[in-house]
């Protein structure tokens, strides 16, 4: 007990940093379910994490009411962002939307009520992780849950082709819209957190470099099932840790592990090669039959 213990004080801040990511990574696992390469989740990140302080800062409302109206508002921020550019397909919306994060990033660079490049100073932050890790196991059993109902068949569905599932009746727009919604929520939620964590924000951190790194994340752990994102964000996070040497050399280590993974093993560590049957799983849940 005194080595778990002694482990999980002198690791608090790594154990938050791994729940948030695993968080952020699964905000991209939503969206790659439904076959869209968005690559704005940093971007409603900073949306949920600035809200999230300003709110606390100068409302002082408890943190639970900041976190939710952060994720709220990343969620709604996403709906006029997604009715545009969800009708662009692959390197054209990653593109897209890597452009809305940094527009995200350039509104925070100027505007005074973030502090322009000054950022935001957090007098209410906690280096606590259990916040972060109730969070991952609530979202954790949503989205097995979620995937496994209609909803998530339609997503498959729609994710192995779109064209078929229009024709049996799938609309295509609006679960490709609530897809990047919900991605939305779940990365401003974890931005939330991130805020609540570091007693300082500022618009370096969701540069494009933590794009990548989310990108790399849920690669490297695999988008067929929860688990994936939860492995890649853990191992990912601590690996640096762990080997202090490649902690200057991050960037490379994931550029690296992001091409053994596409080479070797495209799936993913716990990833699966993707058979189909998501759109014959709709039209059996669709009938009422066991899906």
């Amino acid at each position: 007990m005194d080595l778990l213990s002694g482990f999980y004080n002198a690791h608090e801040l790594l154990l938050a940093e791994v729940g948030i990511n695993a968080l952020l990574t699964l905000s991209m696992y939503v969206t790659l379910n439904c076959g869209l390469l968005t690559l704005a989740n940093v971007g409603f990140m900073a949306i949920g994490g600035y809200a999230a302080v300003l709110l606390s800062g100068n409302t002082h409302v408890p943190f639970v009411v900041a976190l939710t109206a952060g994720s709220v508002l990343a969620a709604i921020v996403a709906i006029p962002v997604g009715l545009p550019v969800l009708r662009l397909r692959g390197i054209f919306l990653a593109i897209a939307t890597i452009g809305f994060g940094q527009v995200v990033v350039a509104a925070l660079l100027n505007l005074p009520i973030t502090g322009e490049g000054q950022g935001l100073t957090n007098a209410n932050a906690d280096l606590s992780p259990l916040p972060a890790f109730i969070s991952l196991a609530v979202v954790l059993f949503a989205l097995w849950r979620v995937m496994g109902s209609r909803l998530g068949q339609a997503w498959a569905a729609i994710r192995e082709d779109e064209v078929a599932a229009a024709a049996n009746g799938i609309d295509v727009a609006r679960y490709r819209l609530l897809a990047f919604v919900l991605g939305a929520l779940i990365a401003g939620f974890a931005g939330g957190l991130d805020a609540h964590l570091n007693f300082f924000i500022d618009p370096s951190e969701f540069q494009f470099t933590r794009v990548t790194q989310v990108l790399v994340f849920a690669v490297f752990g695999g988008t067929s099932s929860v688990l994936g994102p939860l492995l890649g964000a853990a191992i990912l996070t601590a690996l640096p840790e762990f080997i202090r040497f490649a902690q200057d050399y991050r960037d490379a280590l994931d550029g690296l592990v992001l091409l053994l993974v596409i080479v070797f093993r495209p799936q993913g560590l716990v990833g699966r090669r993707r058979v189909g049957g998501g759109l014959l799983r709709w039209r059996r849940g669709a009938r009422g039959a066991p899906a």
